[in-house]
């Protein structure tokens, strides 16, 4: 394992040095992903930016958020990394993070300075899909800032409707409902087609989000 880590790590820095550096950016998204810290450092300490890209703009923090690589992460966000610097499809170290479950990076992007308004590109802050997805932590976690509970997407959702529209009513998507209500989730917002989360949760048979909705005023 380290002779293919010392390999890998060659590889990046050549690949870093050729063509007077051009490929720098891509070179250091590879070695993020790949969890390589040794790599990171060389090519940071030899001049490489932390938010040089790579072919879909995605930074080296991002790479490693989708790799789930904390330490690399860390160790990006240390050397001043943009946790919120976003890619060719509008995802950004934090709001992937978010949507992922990445609770570990979750944490380092918010401390960081996270942009709690910051969106998607279906119009959604980092709370709505980590709804969706069911990521009970995620949800706490992002509970615990000043994020918009009521943020409504393009969709026409907020994150309750779509913990109702798009989870499957189980024990995670029920927390996350309860959440959202015990942190003053508008549980009557409707849809863009006039429907309420309690509607869509009886139309779905999901007893238990209906009760949560009903005992908390919700209307169908």
């Amino acid at each position: 394992m380290k002779r293919r880590a010392l390999v890998l790590s060659l590889a990046l820095l050549a690949l870093a040095a050729r063509a007077g550096g051009t490929q720098a950016g891509p070179a250091l998204v590879a070695a993020a992903e790949a969890g390589d810290l040794a790599a990171l450092r060389r090519l940071l300490d030899a001049g490489t930016p932390v938010d040089a890209r790579d072919a879909r703009r995605r930074t080296a923090l991002l790479a490693a958020t989708h790799a789930d690589q904390v330490e690399a992460a860390r160790l990006l966000i240390a050397r001043g990394a943009d946790v919120n610097a976003k890619d060719d499809i509008q995802d950004s170290p934090f709001l992937y993070a978010g949507a992922r479950g990445r609770l570990q990076i979750l944490r380092l992007t918010l401390a960081a300075g996270a942009d709690l308004k910051s969106t998607n590109r279906y119009g959604g802050t980092a709370l709505i899909p980590a709804a969706h997805y069911g990521h009970v932590d995620t949800v706490r976690e992002l509970l615990k800032t000043r994020i918009d509970v009521d943020h409504v997407n393009r969709l026409g959702w907020t994150a309750l409707l779509e913990a109702v529209i798009l989870g499957d009513g189980g024990p995670a998507h029920t927390e996350i409902v309860r959440l959202l209500v015990a942190h003053g989730a508008s549980v009557n917002l409707p849809d863009a087609q006039g429907a309420t989360a309690l509607r869509h949760a009886e139309q779905r048979g999901q007893a238990a989000v209906a009760d949560i909705l009903r005992r908390a005023g919700g209307r169908s």
